[in-house]
């Protein structure tokens, strides 16, 4: 599983970490767009909760990630980005991967100082109208309060996660190339081959 701020470069280490152990990178923004797009009966009371402007229940996002780690492509292994999010979602991941008789190897956590956090994504530009503009939620003190928001609810993963021995800390600030082989270090794999992303956060 992959832990880190925004901005820490999760999206793109799960890619090109994914490839090298030829497993799926798994990320709960697709698991919930297959489902609401699939209509599924979690994706439908999923949808209830999105469409009133909720927050999605942790028992549904939970059911729905026990789900895909039960899918054939993740029984050899998987790579977890942007999930858990919070200690109760953590904790009921451990119970649901007990239930399929399996457990997390590891957990790598980005570590990048804030400031750096803060250069990186309010630099970032998308195109519109021929015209490359910032996003709102890419300003700085928008980045601020997001990272503040981090520290409270998801942070605290970091120190649940030692407590059960699996939390590897590993420095983001380099090249992709730099931060893979650190993370691969991390895992005792050998960094080798592996291919450049195509695209990432």
């Amino acid at each position: 599983m992959l832990l880190g701020p925004p901005g820490a470069g999760k999206g793109t280490q799960a890619q090109v970490i994914a490839s090298h152990l030829s497993a799926p990178a798994i990320s709960t923004g697709d698991i919930f767009r297959a489902n609401v797009s699939g209509r599924t009966e979690l994706g439908t009371k999923a949808k209830a909760y999105m469409d009133a402007g909720d927050l999605v229940p942790d028992e549904i996002t939970v059911a729905m990630v026990k789900d895909r780690l039960a899918e054939p492509d993740a029984k050899a292994g998987f790579l977890l980005d942007g999930f858990p999010r919070t200690i109760a979602q953590a904790e009921q991941l451990r119970d649901s991967l007990a239930e399929l008789g399996n457990g997390l190897d590891c957990v790598l956590e980005l570590v990048v100082d804030e400031d750096e956090l803060v250069r990186r994504l309010s630099s970032r530009r998308m195109l519109v109208d021929g015209e490359w503009v910032q996003r709102d939620d890419d300003k700085p003190e928008t980045v601020r309060h997001r990272l503040h928001v981090y520290r409270e609810q998801t942070a605290p993963l970091s120190g649940f996660y030692e407590g059960e021995g699996l939390l590897a800390r590993i420095d983001a600030i380099g090249s992709v190339e730099e931060v893979t082989a650190r993370a691969l270090e991390a895992l005792g794999r050998t960094p080798g081959s592996v291919p450049a992303p195509q695209d990432g956060e």
